[in-house]
C-alpha cells in the first residue's frame, strides 16, 4: 500500500491535525534539492513566484489525484469530485514508477529555475515524492495490505457533505457512494478491491495488522454506515439503492475481515524497528528516539513540578478542601458543561481569547469569527479526539477552517470522556484547535496566497502540532488561574506521549505502566486513556511525540530570535511572519527567522 494512500484512508488530504498526507522534511530530499535551498530562506508570499510554485505543485497534486482523488477533490480541485480512489492491481508499483518520473521533472525544473523560494519549494515536492517512494516501499516489503474500507469512506463522504461545500458539490456524493459500491458503470465496489490487494500482498514475512487495531474498528462499522446515511438524508441526496448496497457490502466486508484478517493479525503492537523508524521521519522527528525520550523525561518533571505548585492557586481561589494537583483537577471536573451549551460556552471563551490577543498584540487576526462545532457520533468513532478540520486550500472563496469538538457520548458512569466538557478546560483546548492555533494558522496561510508547496507538501505534524502547543504557550499568562493548571496538564501529556510512544514501540515499557502514567500522574480519564494508548499503539504510532518536539522546536527558534534584537523583538511580528511562512520544516524556519526576520527587525 502507497504511504500517500495509507495516510488517505481517514478521509482528510491533509487532515493535519487528525492525519497527516505525505508529510516531508526538506532535508529528507535528496543531495542535490536540498543543496539548492541551503542558502535560501523563506520570504512572504509574492504572486510571481508563488504562481510558478503553485504551477508546479499542480502538477503533483493532479499525478497523484489519479491514484486519489479524493484527497483533490477535498483540497479544492473540483474536477475530481465524485471520483473514487485507485485500488487496482499494482497499485504501488504504479504509484511508486509515477513518483520517480514527477521526481525527474522537478529536479529538471530545480536545475533550471533561479528563484531561491520557487527552488525551495521544488525541493519540498521532491522531498514529499521521496518519502512517499520510501514508506511504500517499506511497507510493501513488510506488511500485509489491510484498508479499513468503512472507515475510509465515511471520512471521505463526510468531508464532501459538508456545510461549507456548494450544493453542486455535494450532489457529487451521489456518484461517489454508487462509484465504491460498484454501481457506476465500469466500477468495481471497493471492498472487492480491498479483498483482492489483501491477497495479493500476501507472502511469508510479512505481518498483518495490530489485533487491537481490529477490535476497535470491527465494532463501529454500524456507525460509519449510519453516519453516511444521515449525511445524504440530511442534505436531501436521494441514494437508496447505493446506500442499501453500501451497507450490505460494508457488514459482509466485517465479516471477511472477522474470517480472513482477524486469524493472521499480530498479538503485538509493536512496529518492524524499520517501519516504526520511518513514521518518526515521516511526522519530522529527527532525533534519535532515546533523544527525544530524554528530553520527555526532563519536560514531564519540570511541567508536573509547575503544576504542584499552582494547584494551591487554584484551591485557594475555589475554595477547596485538598491542594493537590490530582484533586485539583478532579474538582474542577465537577463543572461540567451540559452537552447542550458546549457550543456557546466555547465560542464564549474563543471570543474571550481573541480579546487578549488583540490587547497584548500577540499575532493578527482575521475580521470573522472560528467555527466550531460538536463531532456526530460517526466523526467521534472516526477521530476520537478535538481537531481542526481545515479550510478549503485551492481556489477558495471563503470556506473556513472548523475546530470540531469530539468528545464521545455522555455517560453517567466512570468511563467516558471528562477532559473536555467542563470550564477550565475550554481556555487551552480553544486555544490549540481555534485561535491564535490551527484555526488561525489554516486561515492565514490561505488569505495569504502562502504557496500550495509550503501548505500541502511541507507539512508534518512536528511543525503543525509544534505551532498549536506554542500558541497554547502564549495564551497561557493571560487565562484564568483554572485554565492555567490544565493547560499544564495538556502539556504534561504532551511530554509523556513524547516519552510513552517510543518506548513502547522500542520495548522499553509496557501498556500498564502507559496506562498508570495517563491516569494517575497526568489525571485523563479512562475513555481519554484508551484513546491515548490506541494512539500510540495502533491508531497513529510515532506521531505523538511530534507536539512535545515541535514545541521545543519553535521555542528553540522564538529564544534564539529574542536573544538577537533584545528591545527590538516585536512578538506580534515574529508570530505572523512564522505563520506567513506556511507549514516550513522547522530548520528551514529557523534559517528563515534567523537570515530574514532578524534583520529586517534590527533594520526597523
Amino acid at each position: 500500500m502507497t504511504t500517500f494512500i495509507r495516510a488517505l484512508l481517514a478521509g482528510s488530504f491533509l487532515a493535519p491535525v487528525i492525519i497527516a498526507a505525505a508529510p516531508v522534511a526538506a532535508h529528507d530530499a535528496p543531495t542535490d534539492a536540498t543543496s539548492a535551498v541551503a542558502g535560501a530562506a523563506a520570504s512572504p508570499a509574492s504572486a510571481d513566484w508563488v504562481a510558478r510554485s503553485n504551477q508546479y505543485t499542480q502538477q503533483l497534486l493532479e499525478m497523484q489525484a489519479q491514484f486519489q482523488p479524493e484527497g483533490a477533490s477535498q483540497a479544492g480541485l473540483e474536477q475530481f469530485d465524485g471520483l473514487a480512489m485507485d485500488l487496482g492491481p499494482k497499485i504501488g508499483e504504479r504509484y511508486v514508477a509515477a513518483s520517480r518520473a514527477m521526481q525527474d521533472e522537478f529536479k529538471a525544473a530545480l536545475a533550471r529555475e533561479t528563484d531561491p523560494n520557487l527552488k525551495q519549494d521544488l525541493a519540498i515536492l521532491i522531498a514529499s515524492l521521496q518519502q512517499d517512494i520510501d514508506g511504500t516501499q517499506i511497507s510493501d516489503r513488510l506488511m500485509l495490505d489491510w484498508y479499513d474500507v468503512p472507515q475510509m469512506i465515511f471520512g471521505n463522504i463526510n468531508s464532501l457533505l459538508d456545510d461549507q461545500v456548494a450544493p453542486e458539490r455535494r450532489a457529487k456524493a451521489r456518484e461517489l457512494l454508487e462509484r465504491y459500491t460498484g454501481i457506476h458503470p465500469g466500477t468495481t465496489p471497493l471492498t472487492e478491491l480491498a479483498k483482492a490487494r489483501f491477497a495479493d500482498s500476501r507472502a511469508d514475512g510479512k505481518i498483518g495488522p495490530y489485533r487491537g487495531d481490529l477490535d476497535d474498528t470491527l465494532p463501529k462499522i454500524p456507525t460509519y454506515i449510519a453516519g453516511i446515511r444521515e449525511l445524504f438524508a440530511k442534505y436531501d441526496i436521494a441514494a437508496p439503492e447505493a446506500l442499501d448496497a453500501l451497507e450490505r457490502q460494508l457488514t459482509e466486508y466485517g465479516e471477511w475481515e472477522s474470517a480472513t484478517i482477524v486469524p493472521l493479525a499480530r498479538d503485538s503492537f509493536r512496529l518492524p524497528e524499520e517501519l516504526y523508524a520511518f513514521r518518526l521521519r515521516q511526522v519530522g522527528i529527527d532525533i534519535p528516539p532515546q533523544e527525544l525520550i530524554e528530553r520527555a523525561r526532563r519536560g514531564f518533571y519540570e511541567t508536573r513540578a509547575q503544576m504542584e505548585m499552582l494547584a494551591p492557586q487554584v484551591a485557594a481561589k475555589l475554595g477547596l478542601p485538598t491542594s493537590d494537583y490530582p484533586s485539583v483537577i478532579t474538582a474542577l471536573k465537577q463543572d461540567r458543561i451540559p452537552q447542550d451549551q458546549l457550543e456557546a460556552r466555547y465560542a464564549q471563551v474563543l471570543a474571550q481569547l481573541e480579546e487578549v490577543i488583540r490587547r497584548e498584540k500577540i499575532i493578527s487576526l482575521p475580521d470573522y469569527p472560528v467555527l466550531m462545532r460538536l463531532g456526530s457520533e460517526a466523526e467521534n468513532a472516526a477521530s476520537p479526539a478535538p481537531h481542526m478540520l481545515p479550510p478549503r486550500l485551492i481556489g477558495n472563496t471563503g470556506e473556513r477552517g472548523q475546530f470540531v469538538l469530539t468528545t464521545g457520548p455522555a455517560t453517567s458512569d466512570s468511563t467516558g470522556f471528562d477532559d473536555f466538557n467542563f470550564a477550565a478546560a475550554a481556555w487551552t483546548l480553544s486555544a490549540h484547535e481555534g485561535r491564535p492555533g490551527h484555526e488561525l494558522q489554516f486561515a492565514q496561510m490561505v488569505e495569504r496566497g502562502v504557496s500550495q508547496a509550503r501548505i500541502l507538501y511541507a507539512f508534518n505534524s512536528t511543525n503543525a502540532e509544534g505551532w498549536a502547543l506554542y500558541t497554547e504557550a502564549e495564551m497561557l499568562p493571560h487565562e484564568p488561574v483554572e485554565g492555567q493548571l490544565i493547560a499544564l496538564q495538556h502539556r504534561l501529556l504532551r511530554a509523556a506521549r513524547a516519552m510513552l510512544d517510543p518506548m513502547l514501540n522500542l520495548g522499553l515499557t509496557d501498556v500498564a505502566t502507559a496506562e498508570r502514567v495517563l491516569r494517575d500522574e497526568a489525571r485523563f480519564s479512562p475513555a481519554m486513556v484508551k484513546q491515548e494508548v490506541d494512539r500510540y499503539t495502533f491508531r497513529m504510532p510515532g506521531q505523538a511525540g511530534s507536539y512535545f518536539y515541535g514545541y521545543g522546536r519553535l521555542l528553540d527558534i522564538r529564544m534564539e530570535a529574542e536573544l538577537a534584537l533584545g528591545d527590538k523583538f516585536d512578538r506580534m511580528a515574529f508570530n505572523d511572519f512564522v505563520v506567513g511562512q506556511g507549514l516550513l520544516p522547522l530548520d528551514l524556519l529557523a534559517q528563515a527567522v534567523r537570515e530574514q526576520f532578524v534583520p529586517a527587525q534590527r533594520g526597523r
